[in-house]
């Protein structure tokens, strides 16, 4: 630890936990939602404590639970995930650190075991160059959080499952003792009920954002919000409860219809005063239509700027295949694109132009 308290990486080995969850792009509403409720290490702690093993959870010093800089996601996914990076101390003394990359999925990934292994790996790598005279790797937990409207998670938890094994059934044992060996813990929030997430430890705003997550998508959110009165009070009453209740707004302006907004007036007229939650619902309402103004002039940019890339393609006699020119025709990365149409004009080759769709 250094002078200011931050908890700094040493040579003594690591214990590691990853958590998960998938978001929409510029960032999109759940991308925000989660790093504001979860990029705090109390509330990142109220959730790792409900989730991980009990044997781990008595083991960390939450007390020094400290957020940390850095990513692993793929950088062609940075726009769709959201990831934190927390580390803290164990109990007694001894120079370990907790490493938790936090990120949530709000849709069934077939291959999230994939993923999340390659971000492992990621963590262990970068590991290995802050302490090369280790011998030994530090333990890593992932976990993933998932939210989705699809029902409760049904991909492979093991990566082993990934794999098509040789053999009738009976023989696969055998064969999966070749393969990666390697599982994640999930918090799948569609599979719990209200009363068990109001009754998780925490802050009153992670319980609440909890319950947003789980009902936001299902169509009971506007009939649900009223049985959750005491938890807006809360949440309001607390120091920042402005900031905290105009996250929890902003995120039901954007995830919820009419009737949710309708139910939405009615909790905040009854935890604050009338001119008060008026002015919020304005002021998210406002700004959820001024959002929706540059996201389309935005869409409206990457479209033509797409279209100009193959036309030049075209002239210049190059066949694009279907699968690239659909990737360039969606793609919403507006410096990609720019980059792609200054390198139609003089490149060589196809393949100079689309370097990141070829590798």
């Amino acid at each position: 630890m250094d002078a200011s308290g931050r908890v700094v990486p040493c040579a003594a080995p690591l214990a590691r936990c990853v958590l998960s969850r998938a978001l929409p792009t510029m960032p999109g509403p759940h991308d925000l939602f989660a790093r504001f409720t979860f990029g705090q290490p109390e509330r990142a702690a109220a959730e790792l404590r409900a989730v991980l093993p009990a044997h781990v959870v008595s083991q960390v010093d939450w007390s020094t639970l400290r957020r940390e800089s850095g990513s692993v996601v793929d950088p062609e996914l940075r726009e769709t995930q959201s990831d934190l990076l927390f580390s803290a101390r164990l109990r007694g003394g001894r120079p370990l650190l907790l490493y938790v990359l936090l990120e949530h999925q709000s849709s069934v990934n077939r291959w999230m075991a994939l993923r999340m292994l390659r971000y492992v790996v990621r963590q262990l790598e970068l590991w290995r160059k802050a302490n090369p005279d280790s011998e030994k790797l530090p333990v890593v937990v992932p976990l993933v959080m998932y939210h989705g409207p699809e029902g409760a998670w049904s991909a492979p938890r093991r990566v082993e499952e990934l794999f098509d094994l040789p053999g009738e059934a009976e023989e696969h044992e055998g064969w999966r003792s070749l393969v990666p060996r390697f599982e994640y813990l999930l918090d799948d929030l569609t599979a719990e009920r209200a009363e068990a997430l109001m009754a998780r430890p925490g802050p009153a705003l992670v319980r609440l954002a909890l319950l947003v997550l789980r009902y936001g998508r299902t169509g009971e959110m506007a009939d649900r919000l009223p049985e959750w009165t005491a938890l807006f009070a809360q949440v309001h009453a607390a120091p920042h409860g402005d900031e905290e209740l105009g996250l929890i707004v902003r995120y039901l302006f954007q995830v919820g219809d009419r009737t949710v907004r309708a139910a939405m007036r009615g909790v905040l007229r009854s935890v604050m005063e009338t001119h008060r939650a008026e002015e919020l619902m304005r002021t998210y309402g406002e700004e959820l239509i001024e959002q929706g103004r540059l996201k389309g002039l935005e869409q409206g940019r990457a479209q033509g700027r797409a279209e100009s890339v193959l036309q030049i393609l075209a002239a210049r006699g190059w066949l694009v295949s279907e699968e690239a020119r659909q990737r360039i025709l969606t793609c919403t990365d507006v410096a990609l694109l720019e980059r792609w149409f200054a390198r139609a004009l003089t490149a060589a080759s196809l393949s100079e132009v689309l370097e990141e769709l070829t590798q």
